[in-house]
């Protein structure tokens, strides 16, 4: 059985891929890069941009992007910030989130 680094894992196709599906199902709106879904999508299957991200995070070179700042009023008055990252940083996040809880989980299970 050959070991697979944790890298490996958050970066591996099935992982990506399910983060992506996650990512569409919860509707966010775009970044600051200005791409939807849909967009981000297209631009990953184009040239091999989807393996050009699985190498950036693999080598450490991936850069996320800055968020999109965003205030939604409160109904008692003033604001709440939000900060609204790149469907494509969601993605990252969501393949990160995903490995890592199964992680966790097997740490802290019930005895």
């Amino acid at each position: 059985m050959t070991s697979t680094s944790l890298m490996e894992q958050i970066c591996s196709s099935t992982n990506l891929n399910q983060a992506l599906r996650r990512v569409k199902k919860n509707k966010g709106c775009a970044g600051v890069d200005k791409l939807d879904i849909n967009a981000t999508i297209s631009q990953l299957r184009q040239a091999s941009n989807g393996k050009l991200l699985r190498q950036s995070l693999l080598d450490g070179s991936y850069q996320p992007q800055p968020v999109l700042g965003v205030e939604i009023p409160k109904p008692s008055g003033g604001a709440r910030q939000l900060g609204i990252p790149t469907v494509l940083d969601r993605i990252v996040q969501q393949a990160i989130t995903s490995t890592l809880s199964v992680k966790v989980d097997l740490y802290w299970r019930p005895v």
